[in-house]
């Protein structure tokens, strides 16, 4: 199995953390290949900055040449998810959608944790969008937080990103916890031994994702 993560970022940094989450995920028999799309915004915060990753996305994708078996989004806003659809016959599926959708199995009740007060219209959004938004009992952001480097937000803030976690699980009675954001990618199985509700970590739930997406068009063996 051949899969294509696409971060609708530029941030080579990010990409990476994206790209070690994959790889700690992968089975033996697939191959995961993570890139940047090119000509996208270091970081998606704002709209404009999803409108030029979009399109940065279709044309990034446009130019890869070979085989996939499936394409993951890398993005907590699942960046131009349908155009990617509507241009590839194979399972496309974002890392937003994955976590939401695992956490809802998981229990009724879900929290989003991230790292700037920025991301929180955006994250809220894209929950509701897809049918989570009932689910949502609360979110907590890193207040004050600055980065010049987005692949470092993770390390600058683990503690903070912690505590959150923690008050989460504890005070808002969570069943799950969704890290938002790429630059958190892989972060959430550091976190988990001091955290008592699963952290869900958006890579790791789009792999799976795409797994029972690709079993599902197996066809029957006579």
């Amino acid at each position: 199995m051949k899969l294509l993560i696409i971060n609708p970022n530029s941030s080579p940094s990010v990409t990476e953390r994206i790209n070690a989450a994959a790889q700690a995920a992968a089975l033996s028999n697939e191959e995961i290949i993570t890139i940047c799309a090119t000509g996208a915004p270091e970081l998606i915060v704002t709209p404009e900055d999803a409108l030029i990753a979009e399109q940065a996305v279709t044309q990034t994708l446009a130019a890869w040449e070979g085989h996939l078996d499936g394409v993951i989004l890398a993005s907590f806003g699942d960046t131009g998810l349908n155009a990617v659809r509507a241009a590839r016959d194979v399972p496309v599926v974002g890392i937003a959608q994955s976590a939401y959708a695992m956490a809802s199995v998981i229990g009724p009740r879900l929290s989003i944790v991230s790292f700037s007060p920025s991301m929180a219209s955006a994250l809220q959004k894209t929950a509701e969008s897809y049918g989570y938004g009932k689910h949502l009992v609360s979110m907590h952001m890193v207040e004050h937080s600055h980065w010049q480097d987005p692949g470092d937000i993770q390390e600058d803030y683990a503690e903070a990103l912690l505590e959150l976690c923690q008050k989460a699980a504890k005070e808002d009675q969570v069943n799950s916890i969704v890290l938002g954001g790429g630059p958190l990618a892989g972060l959430a199985s550091k976190l988990q031994p001091k955290v008592s509700v699963p952290i869900i970590d958006g890579t790791t739930a789009a792999i799976a994702t795409l797994r029972v997406a690709l079993m599902a068009k197996l066809k029957p063996q006579c």
